[in-house]
């Protein structure tokens, strides 16, 4: 027993292992540029052709902006968000396909930095397809009558979408510990996108769509993001967003923490 609490004792705390952990998926993107490309490039896909198929849109009467950009550089930016935190736990499917997994469990300190450590990296990774989509839509003509403060929003919502992901990917990994899991979750993480407000506005919508939508998380997140884009920035559109990326991450938290404590 005084073994034991002098090995729990002499543990690194939470916080250093989760930065150690953190600190190593980064270090895997700058060893590996490759890794890098798909994070970017499928963002600005999106923004590109969306911004092409949807622009007469603007024209409609309801379509709530007069520049697409301005509509579809927000969604761009959280659907990449989604994939940088679905990917980020990419790295924990490989460590469990190598073995590797096995020897950080048996490390001294606390399993939840394991997690925390992870979704940290997919935090900061989001920071790229996101900076990605602004900086093209910026030369095709985004408006951000918001200022640096819708910038922010923007940036923040990535991040939390991002987190979101990265816990619900986890939650699978740590239960199906293979990479092939990672197909479950590109398959939400589509639907749960393309089933809210990202093209087109709720009114435009009718039927079983309208109604997913309307229910969908992802479309107050959308509403959150978009703030001084389409807009001003008011509470009324801040505190359902909030509401939105504090329940759902909550849950997945929930996920996956429950998933790392079942592992033996």
């Amino acid at each position: 027993m005084i073994q034991r609490e002098r090995v729990l004792n002499s543990s690194p705390s939470l916080w250093v292992v989760a930065w150690a952990i953190c600190r190593r998926g980064i270090l895997r993107i700058v060893t590996r540029p490759p890794l890098i490309l798909p994070i970017v490039m499928m963002p600005v896909v999106v923004l590109v052709s969306f911004t092409g198929a949807f622009s007469s849109l603007t024209q409609i009467n309801g379509y709530g902006a007069e520049n697409v950009y301005d509509w579809m550089t927000p969604y761009a930016a959280l659907q990449g968000a989604v994939f940088a935190g679905v990917f980020g736990a990419a790295a924990t499917a490989e460590d469990f396909e190598s073995g590797f997994f096995d020897r950080l469990l048996l490390a001294p300190g606390r399993r939840l930095s394991l997690l925390m450590g992870t979704v940290w990296y997919s935090a900061l990774r989001s920071v790229l397809p996101t900076a990605a989509v602004f900086f093209v839509a910026l030369a095709g003509g985004l408006n951000v009558s918001g200022g640096p403060l819708a910038v922010l929003l923007l940036f923040a919502g990535s991040a939390g979408i991002a987190i979101l992901f990265c816990f619900i990917s986890l939650g699978v990994v740590y239960r199906m510990r293979t990479m092939r899991s990672l197909m479950i979750v590109q398959l939400v993480a589509f639907s749960s996108m393309f089933l809210s407000i990202g093209q087109v506005p709720l009114s435009f919508m009718n039927g079983w769509l309208h109604e997913v939508a309307r229910l969908n998380p992802a479309t107050n997140m959308l509403r959150f993001v978009r703030q001084g884009f389409i807009g001003d920035i008011t509470w009324a559109a801040t505190w359902p967003g909030l509401v939105a990326y504090g329940s759902t991450i909550a849950v997945g938290f929930l996920l996956a923490f429950s998933g790392l404590k079942r592992i033996d």
